[in-house]
Protein backbone atom coordinates (compact mmCIF):
# COMPACT_ATOMS: atom_id res chain seq x y z
CA UNK A 1 0.00 0.00 0.00
CA UNK A 2 1.03 3.51 -0.88
CA UNK A 3 0.04 6.29 0.86
CA UNK A 4 0.26 10.28 -0.88
CA UNK A 5 0.15 13.29 1.65
CA UNK A 6 -1.77 16.39 0.13
CA UNK A 7 -3.00 13.98 -2.87
CA UNK A 8 -5.31 16.52 -4.28
CA UNK A 9 -2.46 19.28 -5.20
CA UNK A 10 -0.90 20.37 -8.24
CA UNK A 11 1.73 17.56 -7.55
CA UNK A 12 0.13 15.04 -5.38
CA UNK A 13 -2.66 14.70 -8.88
CA UNK A 14 0.17 14.47 -11.37
CA UNK A 15 1.86 11.68 -9.31
CA UNK A 16 -0.97 9.74 -9.06
CA UNK A 17 -1.75 9.96 -13.04
CA UNK A 18 1.75 8.35 -13.02
CA UNK A 19 1.20 5.92 -10.40
CA UNK A 20 -1.86 4.30 -11.88
CA UNK A 21 -0.13 3.71 -15.01
CA UNK A 22 1.73 0.79 -13.21
CA UNK A 23 0.38 0.72 -9.84
CA UNK A 24 -3.21 -0.95 -8.93
CA UNK A 25 -5.60 1.70 -7.52
CA UNK A 26 -6.64 -0.24 -4.74
CA UNK A 27 -2.96 -0.18 -3.17
CA UNK A 28 -2.99 3.84 -3.74
CA UNK A 29 -4.09 5.67 -0.26
CA UNK A 30 -5.14 9.23 -1.48
CA UNK A 31 -4.60 11.64 2.23
CA UNK A 32 -6.58 14.15 1.49
CA UNK A 33 -7.93 17.45 3.67
CA UNK A 34 -11.10 17.53 1.83
CA UNK A 35 -12.54 14.26 0.09
CA UNK A 36 -15.27 15.81 -2.09
CA UNK A 37 -12.31 17.37 -4.13
CA UNK A 38 -10.75 13.94 -4.60
CA UNK A 39 -14.17 12.05 -6.32
CA UNK A 40 -12.32 11.93 -9.15
CA UNK A 41 -9.62 9.80 -7.37
CA UNK A 42 -12.35 7.69 -5.53
CA UNK A 43 -13.92 6.83 -8.82
CA UNK A 44 -10.96 5.27 -10.52
CA UNK A 45 -10.86 3.16 -7.27
CA UNK A 46 -8.05 4.90 -5.17
CA UNK A 47 -8.81 5.20 -1.60
CA UNK A 48 -9.22 8.32 -0.37
CA UNK A 49 -8.85 9.03 3.38
CA UNK A 50 -9.04 11.90 5.60
CA UNK A 51 -6.72 13.96 7.11
CA UNK A 52 -4.69 16.97 7.59
CA UNK A 53 -1.02 17.66 8.49
CA UNK A 54 -2.16 19.11 12.03
CA UNK A 55 -4.13 16.15 12.97
CA UNK A 56 -1.85 13.56 14.11
CA UNK A 57 -4.56 11.12 15.11
CA UNK A 58 -6.64 11.30 12.19
CA UNK A 59 -3.10 11.13 10.25
CA UNK A 60 -2.52 7.49 12.51
CA UNK A 61 -5.90 6.62 11.09
CA UNK A 62 -5.44 7.43 7.55
CA UNK A 63 -1.74 5.50 7.46
CA UNK A 64 -3.61 2.16 8.55
CA UNK A 65 -1.96 -0.76 6.91
CA UNK A 66 0.49 2.00 4.44
CA UNK A 67 3.90 0.78 3.71
CA UNK A 68 5.35 3.01 1.81
CA UNK A 69 3.92 7.32 2.26
CA UNK A 70 5.08 9.99 0.05
CA UNK A 71 5.29 13.12 2.00
CA UNK A 72 4.24 15.74 -0.56
CA UNK A 73 5.90 19.12 1.76
CA UNK A 74 2.87 21.19 3.42
CA UNK A 75 2.07 24.58 1.20
CA UNK A 76 2.06 26.29 4.57
CA UNK A 77 5.52 28.21 4.92
CA UNK A 78 6.06 28.60 8.91
CA UNK A 79 3.82 26.15 9.77
CA UNK A 80 5.65 23.07 7.40
CA UNK A 81 8.02 22.01 10.31
CA UNK A 82 5.41 20.95 12.71
CA UNK A 83 3.23 19.71 9.83
CA UNK A 84 5.69 17.47 8.52
CA UNK A 85 6.81 16.00 12.24
CA UNK A 86 2.82 15.16 12.41
CA UNK A 87 2.96 13.33 9.69
CA UNK A 88 6.31 11.30 10.17
CA UNK A 89 4.70 10.47 14.00
CA UNK A 90 2.04 9.36 12.62
CA UNK A 91 3.93 6.98 9.77
CA UNK A 92 5.81 5.82 12.67
CA UNK A 93 2.74 4.99 14.92
CA UNK A 94 1.00 3.15 12.09
CA UNK A 95 4.46 1.14 11.75
CA UNK A 96 5.23 2.86 7.68
CA UNK A 97 7.88 1.14 6.56
CA UNK A 98 9.25 3.83 3.94
CA UNK A 99 9.12 7.21 3.40
CA UNK A 100 9.80 9.39 0.33
CA UNK A 101 10.00 13.17 1.00
CA UNK A 102 9.62 16.39 -1.16
CA UNK A 103 11.99 18.37 0.46
CA UNK A 104 14.18 21.41 -1.48
CA UNK A 105 16.88 21.30 -4.05
CA UNK A 106 20.22 20.97 -2.15
CA UNK A 107 18.36 21.61 1.43
CA UNK A 108 21.41 21.37 3.30
CA UNK A 109 23.34 24.37 1.64
CA UNK A 110 20.65 26.16 -0.08
CA UNK A 111 20.93 30.07 0.07
CA UNK A 112 16.96 30.72 0.14
CA UNK A 113 14.98 31.10 3.30
CA UNK A 114 12.58 28.05 2.46
CA UNK A 115 14.96 25.47 3.43
CA UNK A 116 14.77 26.21 6.82
CA UNK A 117 11.83 23.91 7.15
CA UNK A 118 12.90 21.37 5.31
CA UNK A 119 16.54 20.90 6.35
CA UNK A 120 14.36 20.63 10.12
CA UNK A 121 11.98 17.66 8.16
CA UNK A 122 15.20 16.34 6.85
CA UNK A 123 17.08 16.07 10.54
CA UNK A 124 13.20 14.55 12.00
CA UNK A 125 12.99 12.28 9.25
CA UNK A 126 16.28 10.51 10.17
CA UNK A 127 15.92 10.43 14.03
CA UNK A 128 12.45 8.62 13.19
CA UNK A 129 14.16 5.51 12.45
CA UNK A 130 11.92 4.88 9.41
CA UNK A 131 13.71 4.23 6.20
CA UNK A 132 13.35 7.35 3.81
CA UNK A 133 14.84 8.65 0.99
CA UNK A 134 14.64 12.65 0.17
CA UNK A 135 13.57 14.34 -3.10
CA UNK A 136 15.41 17.55 -3.17
CA UNK A 137 13.23 19.59 -5.49
CA UNK A 138 14.15 22.06 -7.69
CA UNK A 139 12.29 25.28 -9.14
CA UNK A 140 9.06 24.57 -10.48
CA UNK A 141 8.74 26.03 -14.21
CA UNK A 142 5.14 26.48 -13.27
CA UNK A 143 6.38 29.00 -10.75
CA UNK A 144 7.81 31.28 -13.24
CA UNK A 145 5.54 31.06 -16.22
CA UNK A 146 2.65 31.97 -13.70
CA UNK A 147 3.70 35.63 -14.33
CA UNK A 148 3.72 35.33 -18.57
CA UNK A 149 0.54 36.66 -18.54
CA UNK A 150 1.48 40.20 -17.06
CA UNK A 151 5.06 39.90 -18.52
CA UNK A 152 3.11 40.06 -22.36
CA UNK A 153 0.86 42.43 -21.37
CA UNK A 154 3.06 45.04 -19.86
CA UNK A 155 6.37 44.22 -21.88
CA UNK A 156 8.27 43.40 -18.51
CA UNK A 157 9.47 40.62 -16.50
CA UNK A 158 10.32 41.62 -13.28
CA UNK A 159 12.58 39.64 -10.74
CA UNK A 160 15.63 39.73 -8.57
CA UNK A 161 17.65 37.22 -9.33
CA UNK A 162 20.05 38.65 -11.25
CA UNK A 163 21.97 36.46 -14.22
CA UNK A 164 21.52 33.64 -11.62
CA UNK A 165 20.70 30.10 -13.58
CA UNK A 166 17.30 28.73 -12.52
CA UNK A 167 17.32 25.05 -13.89
CA UNK A 168 13.90 24.25 -13.79
CA UNK A 169 12.03 21.48 -14.76
CA UNK A 170 7.66 20.46 -14.59
CA UNK A 171 5.71 19.07 -12.27
CA UNK A 172 5.22 16.64 -14.62
CA UNK A 173 8.97 15.64 -14.51
CA UNK A 174 9.25 15.97 -10.50
CA UNK A 175 5.95 13.82 -10.44
CA UNK A 176 7.26 11.07 -12.59
CA UNK A 177 10.38 11.14 -10.51
CA UNK A 178 8.09 10.65 -7.11
CA UNK A 179 6.08 7.94 -8.13
CA UNK A 180 9.17 6.09 -9.67
CA UNK A 181 11.13 6.66 -5.86
CA UNK A 182 7.79 5.66 -3.79
CA UNK A 183 6.75 2.41 -5.97
CA UNK A 184 10.02 0.94 -6.59
CA UNK A 185 12.79 -0.52 -4.65
CA UNK A 186 16.18 0.41 -3.76
CA UNK A 187 15.79 4.22 -2.77
CA UNK A 188 16.10 3.86 1.18
CA UNK A 189 18.85 6.44 2.08
CA UNK A 190 18.95 7.89 -1.03
CA UNK A 191 19.29 11.47 -1.40
CA UNK A 192 18.23 12.82 -5.05
CA UNK A 193 18.89 16.57 -5.86
CA UNK A 194 16.21 17.02 -9.14
CA UNK A 195 16.65 19.75 -11.58
CA UNK A 196 16.16 20.38 -14.92
CA UNK A 197 18.55 19.33 -17.99
CA UNK A 198 18.56 22.86 -19.09
CA UNK A 199 19.65 26.01 -17.09
CA UNK A 200 18.24 29.47 -18.01
CA UNK A 201 18.35 33.20 -16.34
CA UNK A 202 14.91 35.18 -16.04
CA UNK A 203 16.52 37.92 -19.21
CA UNK A 204 16.55 34.37 -21.55
CA UNK A 205 13.42 33.57 -20.32
CA UNK A 206 11.69 37.20 -21.50
CA UNK A 207 13.76 36.46 -24.40
CA UNK A 208 11.82 33.31 -25.62
CA UNK A 209 8.53 34.59 -24.36
CA UNK A 210 9.28 37.62 -26.29
CA UNK A 211 10.02 35.42 -29.68
CA UNK A 212 7.20 32.85 -28.72
CA UNK A 213 5.18 35.48 -28.44
CA UNK A 214 5.88 37.97 -30.98
CA UNK A 215 5.97 40.80 -28.66
CA UNK A 216 8.25 42.77 -27.07
CA UNK A 217 9.20 41.25 -23.37
CA UNK A 218 12.27 42.64 -21.29
CA UNK A 219 13.75 41.27 -17.91
CA UNK A 220 13.94 44.42 -15.47
CA UNK A 221 15.96 43.35 -12.51
CA UNK A 222 15.11 44.96 -9.12
CA UNK A 223 16.67 44.86 -5.72
CA UNK A 224 14.79 42.10 -3.09
CA UNK A 225 13.22 44.64 -1.13
CA UNK A 226 11.92 46.95 -4.54
CA UNK A 227 10.29 43.04 -5.82
CA UNK A 228 8.87 42.27 -2.83
CA UNK A 229 6.95 45.91 -2.68
CA UNK A 230 6.40 45.65 -6.38
CA UNK A 231 4.53 42.05 -5.96
CA UNK A 232 2.76 43.36 -2.77
CA UNK A 233 1.40 46.22 -5.30
CA UNK A 234 0.07 43.93 -7.08
CA UNK A 235 -1.78 42.51 -4.69
CA UNK A 236 0.43 39.87 -3.28
CA UNK A 237 -0.03 38.90 0.67
CA UNK A 238 3.29 40.38 2.46
CA UNK A 239 4.80 37.08 3.45
CA UNK A 240 4.09 35.48 -0.12
CA UNK A 241 5.55 38.62 -1.62
CA UNK A 242 8.39 38.28 0.67
CA UNK A 243 8.93 34.95 0.33
CA UNK A 244 8.96 35.14 -4.04
CA UNK A 245 11.53 37.80 -3.23
CA UNK A 246 14.32 36.18 -0.89
CA UNK A 247 13.80 33.05 -3.42
CA UNK A 248 14.88 35.20 -7.08
CA UNK A 249 17.60 36.86 -4.23
CA UNK A 250 18.45 33.07 -3.59
CA UNK A 251 18.31 32.14 -7.44
CA UNK A 252 21.11 34.50 -8.11
CA UNK A 253 23.32 33.13 -5.64
CA UNK A 254 22.78 29.64 -7.40
CA UNK A 255 20.22 28.27 -4.89
CA UNK A 256 18.20 27.10 -8.36
CA UNK A 257 21.07 25.33 -10.15
CA UNK A 258 21.98 22.01 -10.68
CA UNK A 259 23.75 20.20 -13.15
CA UNK A 260 23.67 16.60 -12.17
CA UNK A 261 20.91 15.58 -14.28
CA UNK A 262 19.85 13.22 -11.59
CA UNK A 263 16.41 14.12 -12.27
CA UNK A 264 16.20 13.13 -15.81
CA UNK A 265 18.29 9.41 -15.38
CA UNK A 266 15.97 8.77 -12.79
CA UNK A 267 12.63 8.96 -14.18
CA UNK A 268 14.15 7.54 -18.31
CA UNK A 269 14.01 10.39 -20.10
CA UNK A 270 14.58 14.42 -20.85
CA UNK A 271 13.06 17.12 -18.33
CA UNK A 272 10.91 19.26 -20.06
CA UNK A 273 12.66 22.51 -21.82
CA UNK A 274 11.48 25.94 -20.82
CA UNK A 275 10.71 26.72 -24.55
CA UNK A 276 7.89 24.03 -24.44
CA UNK A 277 6.53 25.13 -21.28
CA UNK A 278 6.33 28.99 -22.93
CA UNK A 279 5.05 27.12 -26.14
CA UNK A 280 2.18 26.25 -23.86
CA UNK A 281 1.58 29.16 -21.88
CA UNK A 282 1.60 31.46 -25.29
Amino acid sequence: MIAITGATGHLGQLTLTELLKTVPASQLVAIVRNPAKAETLAQQGVIVRQAEYGGQAALTAALEGVDKLLLISSSEVGQRAIQHRNVIDAAKAAGVKFIAYTSLLHADRSPLGLHVEHVDTEQYLEASGIPYALLRNGWYSENYLASAPAALAHGVFIGSAGEGKIASATRSDYAAAAAKVISSEGHAGKVYELAGDEAWTLSELAAELSKQSGKPVVYQNLSEADFATALKGAGLPEAFANLLADSDAGAAKGGLFDSSRMLSTLIGRPTTPIRDSIRDVV
